[in-house]
């Protein structure tokens, strides 16, 4: 399983960022092999991180490689103060199972 974390500080959002954003979700969650997906703010210094998991590298790579995803890359200068991305490998996960029902079903073996 590999996790892709998308980190980030807002920019200036408009119209077509919201519709190009959604675009990109929902080619993400037709891609045989993605799993979910989480998000996170720090409110510490502003920047926002989106996790998504996936099965295979092979997965991630098709959203990657996407028009939409290549579009929003050459773009994002317009709508973010900066970013970053970590490609993760995930050796193990493990916890209580008490918050099964809210995060994106996770199995290594």
């Amino acid at each position: 399983m590999y996790s892709s974390t998308f980190i980030f500080a807002k920019g200036q959002y408009d119209e077509e960022f919201y519709k190009l954003d959604e675009e990109i979700a929902a080619v993400a969650k037709s891609i045989p092999g993605y799993i979910g997906e989480e998000a996170w703010e720090n409110p510490s210094n502003g920047l926002i991180s989106n996790v998504y998991y996936w099965e295979s590298i092979e997965a991630l790579q098709q959203l990657v490689s996407h028009p939409k995803h290549r579009e929003a890359k050459e773009k994002q200068s317009k709508w973010l103060a900066g970013y970053q991305v970590v490609i993760s490998q995930v050796l193990r996960t493990y916890g209580d199972s008490k918050l099964a029902d809210l995060l994106p079903k996770l199995s290594t073996s």
